[in-house]
């Protein structure tokens, strides 16, 4: 997304009202302002539950702001954080993403019921934040971020998208479902991901949620 170069791996375990959720991340934006680039990631929900295609740059800048996806991903419904808060505003607590070309997350959340309802019926979308300014557009990369004017477009523009769609199996068959990548039965699974994307199981109850990432040029 936005040729940022960025691919990773995603899994959500959810249990009631809380959900463990797990992300690795590798080709991302490595450094800003002389520290770790921050990568605000969020869960997005209530929208048409898809990552946006090119074509959503409707100023025709060259980059896909984080606003011009919100009509495929939505809002955020929840807030990746390292530490503390996990709504929406904690949308830029920048001091409390992770951050660096490649990184692993693990945190168990409390879900808020309009999270766990979009992660229920596949309208919930993983977005991980932050371009490297080289690989955009000069002008448009520097140009004040549309979430917060104190920020280069760079530091918010969606970096990668994970799609979460919802299947009716009570459990998964064995070998996997025919997802056209590998998955177990696990809830903790996380399949490898390369440029073209791959699959993370998700159990929400009596149902799995098929999760697909993917760093799109």
């Amino acid at each position: 997304m936005n040729n940022s170069g960025t691919t990773g791996t995603a899994s959500v375990n959810v249990h009631g009202n809380q959900a463990t959720v797990d992300v690795k991340v590798d080709g991302a934006a490595e450094t800003f302002k002389d520290g770790p680039f921050p990568h605000a990631q969020h869960i997005h929900i209530a929208a048409q539950g898809v990552c946006p295609p090119p074509s959503a740059d409707a100023d025709g800048d060259g980059i896909m702001s984080t606003t011009e996806g919100h009509p495929y991903y939505g809002m955020i419904g929840t807030s990746l954080t390292t530490k503390g808060d996990t709504s929406a505003d904690s949308a830029l607590a920048v001091d409390r993403f992770p951050g660096g070309s490649s990184y692993t997350y693990e945190r168990t959340l409390q879900l808020t019921p309009e999270t766990a309802q979009s992660l229920k019926n596949g309208t919930a979308v993983v977005v991980v934040h932050g371009v490297d300014p080289t690989k955009l557009p000069a002008a448009s990369a520097m140009k004040p971020s549309d979430l917060d004017p104190k920020l280069p477009q760079a530091a918010t523009a969606p970096a990668a998208c994970g799609t979460l769609g919802a299947s009716q199996m009570a459990a998964m068959p064995k070998g996997g479902a025919d997802t056209g990548a590998p998955v177990s039965s696990h809830s903790d699974v996380a399949a490898e991901i390369g440029v073209a994307g791959a699959a993370a199981a998700v159990l929400v109850g009596s149902g799995v949620v098929m999760m697909r990432r993917r760093s799109q040029k």
